[in-house]
């Protein structure tokens, strides 16, 4: 049975047979009316979809490897009259007895569906909802047709089953059925938004989500079991499911009714109109294959899978990783020869049975990977951005679609390149049985997605097994027809028609989270603190909590009085334990007697213990993740906010995009542990509480004024703020109004008031990074909180003399982003826009003499106050680049922060035909960043050589 594609039809993990708690039909029959299935023969495939092959398995259409075409969906031949006919009526009477018991069990399944929607409706009129009718409407969608039609079905044939005669008819009952299957395509087309809605509805309402985690549906008469506990999701699969073993049934019945019966051309009319539907509904749909049938007939669905960068004997593979019901697979394709279709070679797998993840103090030292320099990954980066441009050129003139393979040939290589070297995260699994597996993520959010999909399925019985040969052929030979992710995830894959993503910058404020679930402490008749984090401290049979102290010794004597003693225990010093009174029932004062937020915890009437509810006490802080080039990153972080349930940051970011299309945001709780360090990366681990996403749509975000938005994640609720500016405009050159200031105005007029050769920001913000910030991991690439920057900008431009005390106090990253944000908002660059033109054509030459030669005279033909602050930061970054094993910050990467923001001209034409949003790395991008790299590797320069140099060349340019 096909789990959906990107209409909507599932992939799913959910319960693999509900039915088989019960037990109705023949020797021939299951519970479903199915026939009994055999395991497939060894070395068969199997290719689930909405099957529209009548004898195939309803859960699986196994087809062979060889690729034959199955059993042709055409109605069989129906029985001879004569010697067949009674055993044939025979067998048509267990085929409607079997599907008569799964109707009924159907039938109380949408039932069970049906259940909470009404008093979720009538709680959508209230002040306190728990869904909105919107959201109702949605995940209920066509349920109650689809129940009355089935209701109606089974009062009718019910009757004429129990009562049975050889002459009856039915074949009416199912043609009006097929008939009603339009109903089926409006719920298939909403499945996938009813789905997605229960989740979300689920993660921000835990009364719903205890709603939709345990529906009981009843059991079927003669069972045992008066209700089964069964997911909202297993049952939003059931209707999807049922189509198909309709439509199995109808080929029986067929099979076994012979064509002079009156039913026979009511089931084939039947027959025809539910095969034309499976075939209109597969037509509209990807045939995913998400399940798989072992040799043993075991049923084992695919769950996730995805590409990820394995390292392996201390280099960085790329793999294709599979995620089953109850095994991990980690698999290689092979290249394939001519004519024959594409196979995947497993590398390893591990049931999740045997599956464990180590902790960081179990975790063994990673194997030694020889770490891809980041200059490099930033070159790759611009050559994907400038092959890109030039494809764009070329589909703009209709060039040659031989150059453009070529081109695009190039870019794949380089950003399969990028994909394998960029990812730094590692995610760590063990086979307790056997060896341990390290992959490279560059997303903490998807390895939390990873680690979460198999926590889950390991929650339910998993038993641990060993694949044979044959086994573990099959089920590495399906993966390439299971496959959900068929390309690796580089933008060269994409289609032409698809979005090209944003290109510019995201200004992103994160407001406040709220929904942190509380935390309780209590404390037993043996007096022991059962929530260690928050252990209260203790005088004399006292005791104090976080919220309020309670030292009064009437305490741990009232307590004890009544059955329960004080926190401290038995064994504190200041307390002789005597034995608990006895007695049946609860005081009645004790209650009263309590503190506020102290309450009784009692089985029964039975007291033993109390507990104290306490808002939880947490540190707290959010990162911001963006898709670029093909794959996330992490490009900010909030402060920790401490000790609080309801964190309210309000810091704004600057986001840089490069072709991104989803803003995703983590939320963790600090730890500061040490003993908690990954070996793989030598960082503490802090604990992620939630972590959400959302689409950056252009017409939401491209608007001048600020979209706030609600992110939603495990019950946690993180209010943020957004817009969008396009590159040309966040780095267009605004002259001040105001001449008083240092921000907009020109570098001489500052200078000249100062009476200084450097601008007084610059020299302070460089020595306060040198002071305290040269080793911080990201340094001038990681974004300063916005509002903490402008604050600063405020401050230089009006000379506050309060700047010494506000910059020791400011986070360096701050102070970094101010002084970014002062050279970008020079009214012209520091290098000048007279010479700009020059220095591109500079950089341009091949012979290294000539280079030198140009690129020097350059520098001597800088106004002085230019000159000398150019060379002043020289220094600076060289100083930063030096602690670049423990910063991450190379010549190469300063170069690409800084060379765009010092050389961009004030005033830039427009170039419609190629400023498309893929040109963000254009070739003057690329030429800004080589000119101050030159100058950056270049030995140093000090300005009275330049200037006693200058006698010998002209500085005309």
């Amino acid at each position: 049975m096909e789990p959906l594609s990107h209409r909507g039809l599932p992939r799913l993990s959910w319960i693999d047979t509900l039915y088989s708690n019960f037990s109705y039909g023949t020797d021939e029959y299951d519970g479903e009316g199915n026939e009994e299935q055999k395991g497939p023969p060894e070395g068969s495939e199997t290719m689930p979809y909405i099957d529209e092959s009548p004898t195939m398995s309803p859960q699986l259409s196994a087809r062979s490897q060889g690729g034959g075409d199955g059993v042709s969906p055409t109605p069989p031949e129906g029985l001879a009259p004569g010697v067949e006919t009674g055993k044939g009526l025979e067998m048509r009477k267990l085929v409607l007895s079997g599907f008569l018991a799964s109707e009924e069990i159907y039938i109380n399944q949408l039932e069970a569906l049906l259940l909470p929607m009404k008093p979720l409706k009538a709680t959508a009129t209230t002040s306190q909802p728990v869904l909105t009718i919107q959201q109702i409407e949605t995940i209920f969608y066509k349920i109650q047709d689809i129940y009355e039609i089935h209701k109606e079905f089974y009062d009718n044939l019910c009757p004429k089953v129990q009562q049975w005669d050889s002459q009856v008819t039915m074949g009416h009952l199912f043609q009006k059925l097929a008939s009603q299957l339009g109903v089926y395509k409006a719920f298939v087309d909403n499945y996938k938004v009813a789905l997605e809605t229960a989740e979300k509805c689920s993660q921000s309402n835990n009364q719903f989500q205890k709603i939709s985690e345990e529906l009981k549906v009843k059991g079927p008469k003669d069972s045992k079991d008066s209700h089964t506990s069964v997911t909202m999701e297993a049952l939003l699969y059931k209707p999807i499911d049922r189509v198909t073993r309709s439509t199995l049934v109808l080929h029986d019945l067929l099979k076994h009714t012979p064509v002079d019966h009156p039913d026979y051309p009511l089931l084939q009319d039947a027959l025809r109109i539910s095969q034309n539907f499976l075939s209109s509904i597969n037509e509209d749909i990807d045939p995913r294959r998400t399940a798989v049938t072992t040799p043993k007939g075991e049923t084992r669905q695919l769950v996730k899978d995805g590409f990820l960068v394995e390292v392996s004997e201390s280099s960085r593979k790329l793999r294709h990783v599979f995620l089953f019901t109850d095994v991990l697979l980690c698999a290689k394709l092979k290249k394939a020869s001519a004519g024959k279709h594409q196979q995947y070679d497993c590398k390893w797998y591990i049931p999740l049975a045997d599956l464990v993840f180590p902790s960081p103090e179990e975790s063994e030292a990673s194997p030694q990977v020889h770490p891809f320099p980041d200059h490099e990954l930033e070159d790759m980066k611009m050559k994907i951005s400038a092959l890109k441009s030039e494809i764009q050129k070329e589909k703009a003139n209709k060039g040659q679609s031989r150059a453009i393979e070529r081109l695009k040939k190039k870019m794949f290589e380089n950003e399969f390149l990028l994909l394998l070297n960029s990812p730094t995260i590692p995610f760590r699994i063990h086979n307790r049985n056997g060896k341990s597996y390290l992959f490279l993520l560059s997303s903490d959010y998807e390895r939390s997605e990873w680690r979460e999909a198999i926590q889950k399925l390991q929650k339910k019985d998993l038993q641990a097994f060993v694949l044979s040969s044959v086994e573990l052929q099959v089920l590495t030979g399906s993966c390439f027809k299971l496959r959900t992710v068929h390309n690796i995830p580089v933008t060269s894959n994409k289609d032409d028609d698809e979005s090209p993503g944003l290109y510019g910058f995201l200004h992103v404020i994160v407001h406040s989270a709220k929904g942190f679930k509380q935390s309780a402490r209590h404390f037993s008749k043996s007096g022991q603190d059962h929530h260690t984090a928050t252990r209260a401290a203790c005088s004399c049979g006292g005791f104090l909590n976080p919220l309020q102290t309670h030292r009064l010794p009437f305490w741990g004597l009232l307590l004890r009085s009544f059955w329960l003693v004080s926190s401290v225990g038995p064994s504190h010093p200041c307390v002789d334990p005597a034995p608990p009174l006895r007695g049946p029932q609860m005081p009645p004062l004790l209650p009263l007697l309590l503190p506020t937020g102290w309450e009784v915890l009692t089985s029964g009437s039975q007291a033993h213990g109390v507990e104290q509810v306490l808002p939880p006490s947490l540190d707290l802080y959010c990162t911001l993740e963006v898709d670029s080039f093909g794959y996330f990153v992490s490009k900010a972080k909030t402060r920790v906010f401490r000790d609080t349930a309801e964190p309210k940051w309000d810091e704004e970011f600057e986001i840089e995009l490069e072709g991104s299309q989803s803003l995703r945001i983590l939320c963790y709780e600090k730890c500061y542990d040490k003993t908690k360090v990954n070996k793989d990366n030598n960082e503490i681990v802090d604990k992620i509480m939630g972590k959400g996403q959302i689409q950056l749509d252009p017409q939401t975000v491209e608007t001048k004024n600020w979209h706030t938005d609600v992110i939603e994640m495990n019950g946690i609720k993180v209010e943020f703020s957004m817009k969008f500016t396009s590159r040309d405009m966040s780095l267009k050159r605004t002259p001040s109004k105001k001449q008083t200031g240092v921000f907009g105005v020109k570098i001489s007029v500052v200078t000249k008031r100062e009476r200084s050769k450097v601008p007084y920001i610059v020299r302070q913000c460089v020595e306060e990074v040198e002071k305290r910030g040269i080793e911080e991991v990201g340094i001038y690439r990681i974004s300063g909180v916005a509002t903490d920057i402008q604050a600063l900008k405020a401050v230089f431009d009006a000379n506050n003399k309060d700047i010494l005390l506000m910059l020791s106090d400011m986070d360096i990253n701050a102070i970094a982003g101010t002084l970014k944000l002062y050279f970008r908002e020079l009214p012209e660059p520091l290098l000048t826009d007279r010479l700009y033109p020059a220095f591109m054509e500079g950089i341009a030459l091949s012979d290294p003499a000539a280079k030198e030669n140009c690129m020097m005279h350059l520098l001597r033909s800088l106004p002085d106050p230019n000159l000398i602050t150019f060379l002043f930061l020289l220094e600076h970054l060289k100083r930063v680049a030096e602690k670049e094993p423990i910063n991450k910050m190379s010549l190469h990467n300063l170069a690409t922060v800084f060379g765009p923001t010092l050389l961009r001209p004030s005033e830039v034409e427009s170039k419609a035909h190629v400023t498309s949003a893929a040109d963000i790395w254009s070739h003057d991008v690329m030429a800004q960043v080589q000119v101050l790299l030159y100058y950056l590797q270049h030995p140093p320069i000090s300005f009275a050589e330049l200037k006693r140099n200058t006698l010998y060349f002209s500085t005309d340019v």
